[in-house]
């Protein structure tokens, strides 16, 4: 009996600790089966679904943003991609105004080239000399550079060269007939052939005395021209003077430059000369006739040869064009779609946030 007592004793005392240990939890806890706003498995609302709610909206909120967020950054892009084609566009025209400035520069400035061209021989030139009142005593050809001592000072001797008198009008002296004494000059370049001349003249009531001659192509034109008078009036028109003074020899040396224009060809005549003063050992009686000594040579094998090259090369010019306006094309072209995009945007953006409106409303 006593053990019975002992037992339900220990049971009254389990029992008491169990319930104080439930008194201990919140009564929340417990609440939540028996609240009627709380849904059970099968249905009804609850504190869980405003939870998941408030997320769902959330997260939409968020991918609005993100959305916007998107489409600001694609606008930027876009903007900067804008006003990058802008800045090639005008680098472009910039290109296209050079290119076409410099072709035309190219076009109305050639430039020349300059080439030397090797020859066994020349043609004969012309040398027309203009003695007036002064009289040719001799004419030869020597080789080599030699020229033997003079013989018979103030004679007239044998003239070996080929020579044509020639009356014509001068172009630039006011209708003056003029006298030119016309010789065929050297032609053999490899063995220095040479023309030796002398002159002699007893009036001497000038202060200075002095022989002009000229230089023209080639002595067979002449020959070859039906106006003889009239190929002379062009030659004077055409080439330059030069002289040479009495009591001196003068050497000249010729060079021959020709010049090819974009219609025509030009020859010109370059001379280099040096004087040397003659010694006159003829007696006291002899002197008043004025001797004069003209020595023609060519200086070298080579002809000059100038050339007018227009470095201007259309084809070039019309790719680098082309180019250009491709892409300005382009550009003009990508600009319009961009633009087009931010109008498309924008107005997509406008109709969202309007549907946001109206569904708020």
């Amino acid at each position: 009996m006593r053990r019975n007592t002992e037992d339900s004793r220990s049971y009254e005392e389990f029992s008491g600790a169990e319930s104080d240990r439930q008194s201990d939890v919140p009564q929340g806890l417990y609440e939540d089966d028996d609240d009627p706003d709380t849904e059970g498995p099968n249905g009804g609302t609850s504190q869980g679904n405003f939870i998941d709610d408030y997320i769902t909206d959330d997260i939409t909120e968020s991918g609005q943003t993100l959305r916007v967020s998107k489409a600001c950054l694609k606008s930027v892009f876009t903007v900067l991609l804008i006003l990058i084609y802008l800045l090639l566009t005008t680098v472009a025209v910039f290109l296209a105004y050079q290119t076409i400035t410099d072709f035309l520069e190219k076009l109305n400035h050639p430039v020349m080239s300059v080439t030397y061209k090797e020859v066994e021989s020349f043609s004969p030139p012309g040398i027309a000399l203009y003695p007036g009142k002064a009289q040719l005593l001799s004419c030869k050809h020597y080789y080599h550079n030699y020229i033997p001592p003079l013989v018979d000072l103030g004679a007239p001797n044998d003239k070996h060269c080929i020579i044509q008198n020639v009356s014509y009008i001068g172009p630039f002296s006011n209708q003056t007939k003029k006298e030119a004494l016309v010789v065929r000059g050297p032609s053999d370049v490899r063995n220095k052939e040479l023309i030796f001349m002398q002159f002699s003249q007893t009036d001497q009531d000038e202060d200075f005395s002095a022989i002009t001659y000229m230089l023209f192509a080639k002595f067979e034109d002449l020959n070859e021209s039906q106006d003889m008078s009239r190929f002379m009036m062009d030659c004077e028109k055409n080439y330059s003077m030069w002289t040479f003074s009495g009591g001196f020899r003068t050497w000249v040396k010729m060079s021959l430059v020709t010049t090819s224009g974009k219609t025509d060809q030009a020859v010109e005549f370059r001379q280099e000369s040096g004087v040397v003063k003659f010694n006159d050992k003829r007696p006291e009686g002899k002197r008043n006739k004025e001797l004069f000594f003209v020595v023609f040579e060519w200086r070298d094998p080579f002809i000059q040869q100038i050339k007018l090259i227009v470095t201007a090369n259309p084809w070039n010019s019309i790719a680098i064009l082309c180019g250009v306006f491709m892409a300005l094309f382009k550009a003009a072209n990508f600009a319009k779609l961009s633009v087009s995009w931010m109008i498309k945007m924008r107005r997509r953006h406008q109709r969202n946030r309007a549907r946001e409106l109206n569904s708020v409303s």
